[in-house]
C-alpha cells in the first residue's frame, strides 16, 4: 500500500483537483485507490459525487471516536475508487485532537490494517494537527504549486514541517514531488514561475504541468473526475501523464 499526502498550506492551488484526478487515473490503470478526504471543506467528497449531508459516518468518527474504518468507507461509482468522506464536523477535530493521547497517530492507526494499492490523502490548507496526522500516516508527500507570482512563498516552511515530521514521527516520509498547476500558457509569468521552481527544486518537480483548463474547473461541480467529464481535454491529458509519472516514481 502506497500512501500519498497531497499538501500545500495555501488554499486554491489545485490540491483536491489533483487528488480526485490522480485517483481516477490510478483506478483506470487497475489500482485499488482509497481517497481520504481530510479537509473539513469536504471538496473531495462532493467532487466524487457524494452528498456530504447524507453521511452517517465520516473520517471524523474514525479519528475522534475510534470508529471502524469500514463504517465510513464508501464505494464510489468510479472505477476502483473508494472514499473516506468528510463534512464540516471535521473542522472541530483540530481542537479535539489537541488533548488526545497519541494525537499525531490517529490516521496512521486507522489505516494500519486497510488493504488497498493506493491511499491519497487530501490535506487541509494549513499546517495543523490534521495535516501532521496525514504526514505521519503517509509514505510520500505530493505538493501542488500554483503557477503564479508567489509560488515559492511558503514552500520552504512546508518542507521544514515535512522534515520535522520525518525526524520525529515518520522517518520513511519522502517528498514524491512538486507539480505545477493552473498554468496559463498565454502568459510569460507561468513560464517564469516554472523556470524558478525547477531551478530551486530540480528533479523534484514533475515534468507534467497541469494547465488552467475550463473543463477541469467544471468537473467537480458535476461530481466527476475529468476522465469522466471530458477525457479529451488538455486537463485530462495532463493528469493522465502526471499519474504515469507518479507510478514511475513510487515503483523506483
Amino acid at each position: 500500500m502506497v500512501k500519498i499526502a497531497v499538501l500545500n498550506q495555501k488554499g486554491g492551488v489545485g490540491k483536491t483537483t489533483s487528488v480526485i484526478n490522480v485517483a481516477s487515473y490510478l483506478g483506470k490503470s487497475g489500482k485499488q485507490v482509497t481517497v481520504v478526504d481530510f479537509d473539513p471543506q469536504g471538496n473531495a467528497t462532493s467532487g466524487l459525487g457524494i452528498d456530504k449531508e447524507s453521511l452517517s459516518s465520516t473520517i471524523y468518527d474514525i479519528v475522534i471516536n475510534d470508529s471502524s474504518l469500514t463504517d465510513a468507507l464508501i464505494e464510489t461509482r468510479f472505477e476502483n475508487i473508494s472514499l473516506l468522506p468528510t463534512n464540516q464536523q471535521l473542522a472541530g477535530a483540530e481542537v479535539e485532537l489537541a488533548s488526545a493521547d497519541s494525537r499525531e497517530q490517529k490516521l496512521n492507526e486507522a489505516l494500519k490494517d486497510h488493504v488497498t494499492d493506493f491511499v491519497l490523502i487530501d490535506c487541509p490548507p494549513s499546517l495543523g494537527l490534521l495535516t501532521i496526522n496525514a504526514l505521519v500516516a503517509a509514505d510520500y508527500v505530493l505538493i501542488p504549486v500554483q503557477s503564479e507570482y508567489y509560488a515559492l512563498e511558503g514552500l520552504s516552511q512546508l518542507i521544514t514541517v515535512i522534515q520535522r515530521v520525518r525526524e520525529t514521527f515518520n522517518q520513511n516520509l519522502k517528498i514524491l514531488g512538486i507539480v505545477l498547476t493552473m498554468a496559463d500558457s498565454r502568459t510569460s509569468l507561468a513560464d517564469q514561475v516554472e523556470v524558478e521552481v525547477r531551478k530551486h527544486f530540480e528533479d523534484l518537480v514533475f515534468k507534467t504541468v497541469i494547465p488552467r483548463n475550463v473543463r477541469l474547473a467544471e468537473a467537480p461541480s458535476h461530481g466527476k473526475p475529468i476522465s469522466e467529464h471530458d477525457r479529451w481535454s488538455k486537463g485530462a491529458k495532463a493528469y493522465k501523464n502526471l499519474t504515469k509519472e507518479i507510478l514511475n516514481r513510487v515503483s523506483n
